[in-house]
């Protein structure tokens, strides 16, 4: 067949276009990955993520930990301020959510995801005269949990 002189074959690559003519493959290469292809990248990412999981973990547990860290401080804060401002210390958890010294209320254990499982240690004599009976004087995270420096469970924090 000719075309314009030039003769044309059917079913040829042709380079300008970069694909093939209808009528064959003409040698070219065939569309899509191959099986091999596909498990290769497989494999690949799946080691990647076997990699990258547990520095997620590790970064999730140093989150939670922080956050214990801060809720510690701010309840054991709210404990000495609720002392001083009323001369004797909180009967339960209850009286500084009531008297605003959580004002968003008790917070969540990180560590147990329960708001109810802390932990408090109970001064064993009053510290005033009008104290009727003795009140908090610490709080605890209710998990046994050892804490990721490998020494300390959190209910020792």
């Amino acid at each position: 067949m000719t075309v314009g002189g030039h003769r044309k074959a059917a079913g040829r690559f042709h380079p300008a276009r970069r694909e093939c003519l209808p009528g064959g493959n003409g040698g070219g290469p065939s569309p899509g990955f191959s099986l091999l292809e596909m498990m290769t990248v497989l494999f690949l990412m799946l080691v990647l993520a076997a990699l990258a999981v547990p520095g997620y973990q590790a970064a999730l547990r140093r989150g939670k930990e922080a956050v214990l860290r801060d809720d510690l401080y701010t309840i054991r804060k709210m404990i000495d301020e609720y002392t001083l401002d009323k001369q004797k210390a909180p009967s339960s958890a209850e009286d500084l959510v009531e008297e605003h010294y959580l004002r968003g209320g008790l917070p969540v254990d990180p560590m147990t995801g329960s708001a109810d499982t802390w932990t408090w240690d109970y001064e064993d004599v009053p510290i005033t005269a009008q104290e009727s009976a003795p009140g908090i004087v610490d709080v605890h995270s209710g998990s046994d949990e050892i804490s990721s420096d490998g020494t300390t469970p959190y209910s020792a924090w």
